[in-house]
C-alpha cells in the first residue's frame, strides 16, 4: 500500500477508471451479442437501432481511452459487414455544385 498522499489518490483514481473502462467493455460486448441475435432473427428495425447504439458506445469508449481507437474502428467495420446482410445500405447524399 502506498504511504504518500498523492500515491493513495492515484490508487483511488486508477480503481475508479478501471471500473469505468470495464463498464464500457462489458456494455459493448453485451450490445454485440444482442445485435448478433437480432441479425439472426432478421428484424431490420431492431438491427438498425442496435447498430446505431453500438456505434455510439464504441465511439465513446474510444474517445475516453477505454479501448484503442483502431479497435473501435475495426469493431465498427465488422458491425457494418454484419448488418449489411439485413439492412440495405443508405444511399450517400449527392455532393457537387447546384445547377441554377
Amino acid at each position: 500500500m502506498a504511504n504518500i498522499r498523492q500515491q493513495k489518490k492515484r490508487v483511488r483514481l486508477a480503481t475508479k477508471q478501471r471500473l469505468e473502462n470495464l463498464r464500457y467493455s462489458s456494455t459493448i460486448k453485451t450490445l454485440i451479442r444482442s445485435l448478433e441475435t437480432a441479425v439472426q432473427e432478421g428484424d431490420a428495425d431492431v438491427v438498425r437501432e442496435q447498430s446505431r447504439q453500438l456505434e455510439h458506445w464504441l465511439d465513446r469508449a474510444a474517445e475516453r481511452g477505454a479501448i484503442h481507437r483502431n479497435k473501435a474502428a475495426r469493431r465498427k467495420s465488422q458491425l457494418a459487414r454484419l448488418v449489411s446482410g439485413v439492412v440495405p445500405p443508405q444511399p450517400a447524399p449527392k455532393r457537387g455544385r447546384r445547377k441554377s
